[in-house]
């Protein structure tokens, strides 16, 4: 699971919208303006029949502040991602 959606910065950070943008959602903002420090991140393959399936999970990030509960705040009402 990727630690973003506990992170206080998730609205802000460069790292999480190209995350977003390799799994093909709405972004949280357009214009990112903090650079995350070090961010880990982890990528899962699976060879599906039709198609490759790539996951993309942020899992360590020296700049990660917790915030629990920061995506769903943001995005009330929507499933959070994982």
């Amino acid at each position: 699971m990727c630690i973003c959606v506990n992170c206080h910065y998730v609205d802000r950070c460069t790292t999480y919208h190209a995350v977003e943008d390799q799994h093909e959602q709405a972004h949280l903002t357009e214009t990112p303006d903090f650079e995350a420090t070090e961010p880990t991140i982890n990528v899962n393959i699976r060879d599906r029949t039709d198609y490759i399936e790539m996951e993309w999970d942020v899992v360590g990030c020296l700049s990660f502040k917790k915030e629990q509960g920061k995506w769903a705040k943001l995005r009330p009402g929507e499933l959070v991602p994982t």
